[in-house]
């Protein structure tokens, strides 16, 4: 069986920690900083833990980053 390809658009917007945990940075933040309230501005610094349901379609987009 040929390997399995890990999506090249996957790779560059999460990666996992050790616990097998899916990181991403929060959206809505590249522009239009001004109509955004600083409360949102304030929350969505950092990265964020994906969801339950969200980490299964994101580990099947990356198949050996487990």
């Amino acid at each position: 069986m040929p390997k399995m390809k890990t999506k090249a658009s996957a790779k560059k917007r999460f990666s996992m920690t050790a616990s097998g945990k899916v990181k991403s940075g929060p959206a809505g933040k590249r522009h239009g900083m001004i109509k955004r309230t600083p409360k949102f501005i304030r929350n969505s610094a950092g990265t964020m833990i994906l969801s339950e349901a969200d980490t299964k379609i994101v580990k099947k987009y990356m198949p050996y980053d487990r």
